[in-house]
Formats: structure tokens, C-alpha cells, sequence
């Protein structure tokens, strides 16, 4: 699920080096991705009223369904 997060990150930003993403699995299972880029980036990664940050959540969530986990997306400012 990193690796979708970071494909989808590292394709939308100019500075695709500045792009971090880290992994963090609770005791209850549930996996919480962080994403933090460039803060020239970040109008980027957020889209216009939030729509390209909901619909990488959407894509977290259908591939973490699949794979029967929750995952979250927090995106670092």
C-alpha cells in the first residue's frame, strides 16, 4: 500500500526526491500512511478542495479491502 501512495505522490509533484512516505501498522491492525513532499508541492498533492487527497484515500481504502485491513492516509505538512 506504501508503494501505491508513493506512485501516485511521486507522479503529481515536480520534485519527486523531496517525497517521504513512512509506514506505521497499530496493535489493533490498522496501517497508517504518512506522506510529507516539498511545500511547493503540497497544492499538489492536496488538489483543489481536497479531491486528488480523497481519491488516493479511496485507493488506499479499495486496495487495504481487498487485502481485508484498514488503512488511513495523513498527509504531513
Amino acid at each position: 500500500m506504501k508503494e501505491l501512495i508513493e506512485f501516485i505522490a511521486k507522479s503529481l509533484v515536480e520534485n519527486p526526491e523531496a517525497v517521504t512516505i513512512s509506514e506505521e501498522q497499530d496493535e489493533d491492525g490498522s496501517i497508517l500512511i504518512k506522506l510529507a513532499a516539498a511545500q511547493e508541492d503540497m497544492g499538489r498533492i492536496i488538489g483543489k478542495q481536497g479531491r486528488t487527497a480523497k481519491a488516493m484515500r479511496t485507493l488506499l481504502n479499495a486496495k487495504a479491502t481487498r487485502e481485508n485491513l484498514r488503512a488511513t492516509l495523513q498527509i504531513m505538512e
